[in-house]
């Protein structure tokens, strides 16, 4: 992407500059890296942090350990927020433990200073929803979590809770992403069936699912598979009272000591326990075409009592493949029901997604080029789980 081709900055009066709706690609943050519109202090941005519609933000060395989580203030800054509700201040260099259910603010090393009209939105990566942490971006200034503003100059925060493991975390770990874009680049319901018309959005069994079965409402919805493995496994619950898991380590714990495994009723059914966190997979394989990107929608009252996926950027080429050889990869689903036990069915729309159209396609495509943990995934487990790849 060259850079005439990038965001253009505020208009003059006398050059009023394009309003072009789309999402600023790989080589796109490279260049806002070279202007500065993002930076790291005294880190450099390393080029594994650039994915192919977001940068990978990472933890700065202190970290706030809070009585509770806060609303963002218009009033105010976040560090005088931090500084009323703060229990105590440490370091996190050398790593610290994380507690569960335990509100920690932690600022990032990225800082923003971007034109009046670029904005960002921020999301956890795959692995911090997979682990049931809950991860919010907080702004000077701005009483919206995980939503920055067109023109934001300044300091990110990142609120982390987790939900069901102690955790350990260490300076520039990496645990939510940030997504820059200018204008509204979502697809409209009409726009989602002509792309999947042209480059088909969803498969079922390698092929794609017909345009008459699309359920489309706002976004493309997704259902569960309970059908499972050849034991009927369908999905995990976490464990509670588990040991401290470092999320540093990759491929090294067993997923036993973490997770019990869940198996449907015979009927394709199961009931979820209010506030136990459960991992399942999407029955449709999900394919992002190269010009486009999406994000998973953290909550959808039509669904029921529940809450699915934490974990919200899907990149361009996620489950994609040019030669169709890949058709789509299933999405993991991050649940936890809401104050009652609630019933699942085989098939039943769990989520949604929503589409949005790239500035211009990224140089790098999710997968090989940029080294991803899920393409073509079978399970659901994070990447810190030795066997996670072979479950299924």
């Amino acid at each position: 992407m060259s850079v005439s081709a990038l965001p253009a900055p505020p208009p003059t009066e006398q050059e009023p500059a394009p309003r072009v709706p789309g999402v600023v690609p790989s080589q796109g943050l490279e260049e806002m890296k070279e202007r500065r519109w993002v930076s790291a202090g005294k880190f450099d941005i390393p080029d594994q942090s650039i994915q192919p519609a977001s940068l990978d933000l990472r933890l700065s060395r202190e970290a706030w350990r809070l009585q509770c989580s806060f609303l963002p203030d218009t009033r105010s800054t976040v560090r005088e927020r931090a500084d009323e509700l703060k229990l105590d201040k440490f370091d996190i260099l050398d790593g610290a433990t994380l507690e569960v259910n335990r509100p920690y603010l932690i600022p990032l090393v990225e800082s923003l200073d971007l034109p009046g009209h670029v904005r960002g939105k921020a999301n956890p990566k795959s692995s911090t929803g997979r682990l049931d942490i809950f991860t919010r971006v907080i702004t000077d200034f701005n009483n919206q979590f995980d939503e920055i503003r067109p023109g934001y100059q300044g300091q990110l925060y990142l609120e982390v809770v987790p939900r069901s493991f102690t955790v350990r975390v260490e300076e520039l770990l990496s645990l939510n992403q940030l997504r820059l874009a200018t204008g509204n680049p979502r697809l409209s319901d009409e726009e989602l069936r002509g792309l999947h018309d042209h480059e088909p959005l969803l498969y079922v069994d390698s092929k794609a699912v017909p345009e008459e079965r699309l359920k489309v409402s706002d976004g493309l919805f997704l259902s569960v598979d309970l059908i499972g493995d050849r034991d009927g496994i369908v999905g995990y619950r976490a464990k509670k009272n588990s040991q401290r898991l470092d999320l540093s380590s990759v491929r090294r714990y067993d997923w036993a000591d973490f997770w019990e495994p869940i198996r449907a009723d015979g009927k394709g059914r199961i009931i979820l326990e209010p506030e136990d966190f459960y991992l399942l997979l999407s029955a449709e394989g999900v394919a992002v075409p190269p010009g486009h990107a999406a994000e998973m929608l953290a909550y959808d009252p039509t669904a029921g009592e529940l809450r699915t996926h934490y974990a919200g950027f899907f990149d361009p080429g996620f489950g994609y493949d040019r030669v169709s050889q890949i058709y789509g990869s299933r999405a993991a689903l991050e649940v936890r029901a809401r104050d009652v036990p609630f019933m699942v069915e085989h098939g039943q729309p769990i989520c949604k997604l929503a589409f949005e159209r790239m500035l211009d396609e990224p140089d790098r495509l999710y997968g090989s080029d940029v080294g991803s943990n899920y393409q073509g995934q079978e399970t659901m487990l994070s990447k810190h789980f030795a066997d996670a790849a072979t479950l299924f």
